[in-house]
């Protein structure tokens, strides 16, 4: 069982690596083989609309064309049993590199047919993460990029599910900042208290998936 996590958050040691890093001890917990990559190591575009990867008879027949960086993540999606994203909202959506990466990932495999058929033999589960500053009433606002990218993902790879951290804490030091919009003794308190639980549901979300069958899900 290969599970691979994707990072879309230009952090590496806060609030959306530390879960998909749960999410990846739980899949470890069964037996899973992980990997984690960071998006902003990396070099890459989204999709330029070459259609190459439509292109009857074509040698990127159903695979982007393109020859960057994200070139191998996609390489390392396609044999992963089990695929997790994880994304920081910013300005009401998921980060740049994400959508870059979701326009490279899903595009290739979706037909131009009247199903929009799907071209990945090797369907999984995808699991996408997503923190946000924003409480669990303001993050119900968002709820159609959460439906959006489930219905993508489940219609290419066969599966897929949300998972929500809200209201997080975003730096250590709030005195250091301009946030007279925040409690940051609130905001301390919630981490402390509520971002363990978060931390536990990933652990959780990881050990399912690595060992339910993509059937059973």
């Amino acid at each position: 069982m290969k599970v691979v996590a994707i990072n879309g958050s230009p952090r590496k040691k806060w609030n959306t690596a530390d879960l998909l890093n749960k999410v990846l001890e739980g899949a470890a917990s069964e037996g899973a083989d992980t990997k984690l990559i960071h998006l902003y190591d990396l070099k890459y575009r989204g999709c330029i609309s070459c259609f190459a990867c439509k292109k009857k008879d074509g040698k990127s027949y159903g695979q982007c064309a393109m020859d960057d960086d994200l070139t191998a993540v996609l390489a390392k999606i396609k044999k992963a049993d089990v695929v997790v994203l994880g994304s920081p909202i910013y300005l009401a959506n998921i980060t740049g590199q994400m959508k870059s990466l979701l326009e490279r990932m899903i595009f290739q495999s979706m037909l131009y047919d009247k199903d929009h058929s799907s071209l990945v033999e090797k369907k999984k589960p995808v699991a996408f993460i997503y923190t946000m500053n924003v409480n669990d009433e303001r993050a119900q606002d968002y709820d159609y990029i959460y439906k959006m990218n489930e219905r993508y993902l489940k219609h290419v790879f066969g599966y897929a599910e949300s998972f929500l951290s809200t209201d997080t804490y975003q730096f250590s030091d709030y005195k250091k900042y301009d946030t007279s919009l925040f409690d940051s003794e609130a905001k301390a308190k919630r981490h402390k208290e509520v971002f363990p639980e978060d931390c536990e549901r990933a652990f959780a979300l990881g050990a399912k998936l690595a060992r339910t069958k993509l059937e059973d899900l």
